[in-house]
């Protein structure tokens, strides 16, 4: 007997196309995971044991018939709540949307339920994406499973604590500025944000959407890769005209090494005020487990990458501000009663429909759009975006990946970051690479010495190389595991034998 938790999603699909056990018992133990688990935890909003024991049935059914199985075939698998599913609420973690009920399945959830995965449900997260600790979502905050007293980052904050906690073996979350990598970091986990355009966002409530990525969660990077297998299947999706074709197998050349791939570092990244020295510590080891590897270590520069954070600002709020119109308290979410017209339903309804984080981006959203403005700041922004762009072009042309940390510190306390700026410096590591397009990944490192906490090394590679950065993903965890340093791959200890047995 073992804990669904001690199996990778590949050797579910594997176990479950052999018989060695089946869907729905891989079901019913996550479900017991999440039932012991998630009252500390509270990594979901929604827990779908209906549509997860149908599913399950399902590819147990299609099984016994002869018929192939999809390769995420009985894995579990957790969505972020701004992700529709038919036969769930799609709340955004907010009051506007709190009792909207998904109309139709978004594109990267049914390529997953298309490879045969298990739909357990939909995870907290920052309302409407907007924060990097989950403490803004309307309904609860989630914690951290390696303390439960600490935030799991965010806004994908409840995908990265559901598989740290062992409650999914996969989850999806998205990314607009780090909201993968930094509670992957922070939780321990691997969370990859793919290359703009590799993933549909069909069906994913936007934020920004120049910005915007989905991506997985897992907590190996084999987990990873095989679901972006399924996400990428079946190539452009017809409803997001920025998708596009991504026909590669992202599992071909895992097991490859790093031997004959460049590694490039950043020099002054590495002495960035606010960096906590652990995380350099950390990180300077994983630039010495790839050169012990096989890797070619050479230094880049990103000379405009310190305007990253500026320009997102002022991005992502415009963008925010067009994409969070729509909820206008007429034809759906929230709507404040007893209005006599139109413009006071409107009005109210979103004064109370939405939380201080979701106004605070939305009104400097409508600043900065505003005539007398927009040349001042929108315009020098896609201007600095095309920078940092160039300068990642540039710097992969000296190498494979660039090695940095994926966030400056450590899961922090709740409550501990008031400062509404200071908590936007939780991305500072992350948001060029939305900028830029390019695929960035999380890879645990272990625990910090002084924290005792999780740390991460990221990883950033050019567009559409996703698998390559996979690739050296895998290597360096190879790495950690030999070196023995790595306390993750498993469920966080505290919950270790909680639940879920299989």
């Amino acid at each position: 007997m073992a804990n669904v938790d001690e199996l990778s999603a590949a050797r579910i699909a594997a176990g479950v196309a052999a018989g060695d056990f089946s869907a729905e018992e891989v079901a019913k133990a996550s479900l017991d995971a999440i039932e012991a688990r998630d009252g500390e935890v509270q990594a979901f909003l929604e827990v779908s044991a209906e549509l997860a024991l149908d599913a399950a049935r399902a590819t147990d059914a299609r099984r016994a018939a002869g018929e192939p199985l999809g390769p995420m075939a009985g894995v579990p698998v957790a969505f972020k709540d701004n992700m529709h599913l038919v036969g769930t609420h799609t709340t955004c973690a907010s009051r506007m949307l709190e009792s909207y009920e998904s109309t139709y399945t978004a594109t990267c959830v049914q390529r997953l339920l298309d490879a045969g995965a298990t739909p357990l449900g939909k995870a907290n997260m920052d309302e409407f994406a907007f924060g990097s600790s989950t403490e803004t979502s309307h309904f609860h905050p989630t914690h951290n499973p390696w303390d439960l007293e600490r935030v799991p980052g965010g806004s994908s904050g409840g995908s990265a604590a559901a598989v740290a906690a062992g409650e999914a073996c996969v989850s999806l979350g998205s990314d607009t500025g780090g909201s993968i990598r930094q509670p992957a970091s922070l939780c321990g986990v691997v969370g990859l944000k793919p290359t703009y355009g590799a993933v549909s966002r069909y069906g994913v409530v936007a934020f920004g959407s120049s910005l915007d990525q989905v991506g997985p969660f897992g907590r190996r990077v084999e987990d990873v890769a095989l679901a972006m297998n399924a996400l990428v299947a079946g190539g452009h999706d017809p409803y997001d005209s920025t998708s596009q074709d991504c026909p590669v197998d992202f599992l071909e050349h895992l097991e490859e090494g790093v031997e004959g791939l460049r590694v490039g570092v950043v020099p002054r990244l590495m002495d960035a005020a606010g960096l906590d020295p652990e995380v350099r510590d950390a990180v300077e080891g994983a630039r010495r487990m790839l050169e012990g590897a096989g890797a070619e270590v050479v230094e880049v520069d990103l000379p405009h990458i310190d305007a990253a954070i500026s320009a997102y600002y002022v991005i992502g709020p415009c963008e925010a501000f067009s994409n969070l119109a729509r909820f206008d308290g007429v034809r759906y979410g929230y709507q404040e009663p007893g209005c006599s017209t139109l413009a006071e339903q409107s009005a109210l309804s979103r004064a109370h429909g939405f939380g201080a984080e979701a106004k605070r981006r939305q009104m400097l959203g409508a600043y900065l759009l505003a005539s007398g403005v927009y040349d001042e700041y929108y315009v020098p922004a896609q201007k600095a975006r095309t920078l940092i762009t160039q300068d990642y072009v540039r710097a992969f042309g000296r190498c494979d990946a660039i090695l940095m940390p994926s966030a400056p510190r450590t899961a922090f306390r709740f409550g501990e970051i008031s400062d509404p700026t200071q908590m936007y410096l939780s991305d500072m590591y992350t948001i060029s690479c939305n900028i830029a397009g390019n695929g960035g990944i999380s890879v645990p490192l272990g625990l910090g010495a002084a924290s005792g906490l999780p740390v991460s090394a990221q990883l950033q590679g050019p567009a559409f190389k996703d698998r390559v950065l996979l690739r050296v993903a895998r290597a360096l965890e190879r790495e950690v595991e030999a070196a023995g340093t790595k306390a993750m791959g498993a469920v966080a200890p505290e919950f270790a034998g909680r639940g879920g047995e299989l």
